[in-house]
């Protein structure tokens, strides 16, 4: 069996909405959101922050409307913003109609949460008439009271009962254009209820594991749960849920795409560890690098590896390389689209490789639009 075949993910087949421009679900592309952390109503701030987002590479950014503060700066800041804005609401109805009217392009809403049937009605009606889609997010930390006493703890059956619950509310007011999410702090229980859920029902899922902890601590819970759904078809929209800067969240997220083959965009850069054989400094160099070429949003593949052991293997395999060791202490060996090129001494490694993956991403752009030039050595 070739590797190729051990990389087939088959997604989950499920109906298509749009946020905004943005289609999720279906066969569109998995699509990366975070959310800001500035004070909704400052909106220069919030803006500021979204574009630094934007640039990251984010398809989808989430607001807190917690107030009416909030809601009258969406006017500027859907204004503003390059992707859609979701904006995330909690209990207040009127919240919800007033960021439809300035512009959200999603309302992050339970129902059910909301008050009687005609708020509920008012609210659907906002949404249709100004073209907004909805995500039902269901927690683990805020499960109905009711659902809480009938299983007695938060489970993957109550999590699921409460989405499908606020789910035939939508349904009954002819309103189709919603996501789903169950989300945990605890992944396995995030886990269990997005596939029960999954069975359930054929709407788009927002996959993400709530409230998962620091920069490490919470990629590494995050891949965990993320990776186990994506990797057997679920989701469809995913949020990667860090207490650290909303561009970390973003750039994760892509990374544990780009880990599973389903999407690929920046600079892939497999490295080495390091250890005694290194001919050059592997951490630091893969440390700048990772700084210096994150402006490059065209997907390619880089292998840095600190000496001739597995460096020639992983340079077949990537589309520019560079391995340290061999003969000639101080330098090391440039491969380009798989094949050797030439030495290159360590001290240039930095500018040159970057040099490289610029031109590279040059060269894929003009054959994407036609224009075909083939990479020759950066020198």
């Amino acid at each position: 069996m070739s590797i190729r075949a051990y990389r087939d993910i088959h997604r989950r087949k499920s109906r298509q909405i749009m946020v905004g421009k943005v289609p999720v679900g279906g066969d569109a592309p998995i699509t990366v959101q975070t959310m800001t952390n500035t004070i909704t109503g400052d909106a220069r701030a919030t803006i500021d922050q979204i574009r630094t987002i934007e640039d990251a590479g984010c398809d989808i950014v989430r607001v807190s409307c917690p107030d009416e503060d909030a809601t009258r700066a969406m006017k500027a800041i859907t204004k503003a913003a390059r992707i859609p804005v979701v904006a995330d609401i909690h209990f207040h109805y009127k919240r919800a109609i007033e960021a439809a009217v300035n512009g959200a392009a999603c309302l992050r809403i339970n129902p059910g949460n909301i008050g009687n049937a005609q708020r509920v009605k008012e609210v659907v009606q906002a949404a249709k008439d100004h073209g907004c889609s909805m995500r039902i997010g269901v927690n683990a930390g805020s499960l109905e009271s009711d659902l809480l006493e009938k299983y007695g703890e938060p489970c993957p059956e109550a999590m699921v009962e409460s989405a499908l619950n606020h789910a035939k509310i939508l349904d009954d007011l002819d309103f189709r254009e919603y996501k789903v999410s169950v989300k945990a702090s605890d992944p396995f229980l995030a886990v269990a209820a997005y596939q029960a859920l999954a069975d359930a029902t054929d709407c788009p899922l927002h996959v993400g594991v709530t409230e998962a902890g620091g920069l490490i601590s919470g990629t590494v819970k995050s891949s965990i749960g993320m990776g186990m759904l994506l990797w057997s078809g679920i989701g469809d929209t995913i949020r990667v849920s860090l207490s650290a800067d909303p561009v970390e969240e973003v750039r994760v997220g892509f990374d544990i795409l780009k880990s599973l083959n389903l999407r690929h965009r920046g600079v892939n850069i497999i490295s080495c560890p390091s250890c005694a054989r290194q001919g050059f400094n592997v951490i630091e160099t893969v440390k700048t690098l990772e700084d210096r070429l994150k402006h490059i949003a065209t997907p390619m593949s880089l292998s840095i590896i600190g000496c001739v052991v597995n460096g020639p293997g992983e340079a077949r395999e990537t589309d520019l390389a560079f391995t340290g060791g061999g003969a000639g202490k101080g330098h090391g060996q440039i491969y380009l689209n798989g094949k050797p090129a030439y030495r290159l001494e360590n001290t240039d490694l930095v500018e040159h490789v970057v040099a490289l993956c610029e031109k590279k991403a040059a060269e894929i752009e003009a054959e994407r639009n036609g224009v075909a030039e083939p990479l020759e050595a950066a020198q």
